[in-house]
């Protein structure tokens, strides 16, 4: 066997090992959503009952953080109106975020979110956030950006605290050469 023949067997071999790779990686899809489903991650959470969406007030209460982060793409200056407040379980709620375009166009952002312990994102049910939908800011605006809630009653005794964290990303935005290489 002459060195071509051999160079053409370890390329169809490659393309094999690539595409075993993608198909692999591709099946994978289903298992990893329900992965963070499972856990919490990346704030994707499953109900525990199916009719146990509806909120029953309770007297014990637990401490909320607020995190709010921009990631460097986007310019905007983003924050909890409140860092910390104490909510009661099965009471619906609201907390507001501030969000603030400095520069001079308009620009589109996607909020994603996390809740933290991961176990907390079973019982933590948002009824409405602007997470939901991308959020158009023009040049100069400021906006106020509530997310309405509530706590599942049957939050686990040990969860005292819970942090609900956002990260806004810029959406529609490419990178250039010059950004790559910093």
């Amino acid at each position: 066997m002459d060195q071509k023949q051999k160079n053409r067997k370890t390329a169809r071999r490659l393309v094999l090992v690539a595409v075993g790779m993608f198909g692999f990686g591709f099946a994978l899809w289903p298992l990893y959503n329900v992965f963070c489903q499972v856990t919490g991650l990346g704030g994707r959470a499953i109900e525990i009952a199916e009719n146990s969406d509806q909120a029953v007030a309770s007297q014990r209460v637990v401490s909320i953080r607020f995190d709010a982060t921009v990631n460097s793409s986007l310019p905007w200056v983003f924050q909890a109106k409140e860092k910390v407040s104490e909510y009661n379980l099965g009471v619906p709620s609201k907390a507001l975020y501030l969000a603030m375009n400095p520069s001079n166009e308009a620009m589109t952002g996607q909020a994603t979110y996390n809740i933290t312990p991961p176990e907390a994102s079973l019982y933590f049910v948002k009824t409405e956030c602007f997470c939901f939908t991308e959020q158009i800011l023009q040049a100069g605006e400021s906006r106020e950006m509530p997310v309405y809630f509530y706590i599942k009653s049957d939050l686990p005794e040990y969860i005292k605290d819970i942090t609900l964290s956002y990260t806004f990303y810029r959406q529609g935005y490419q990178l250039t050469d010059s950004m790559v290489n910093h």
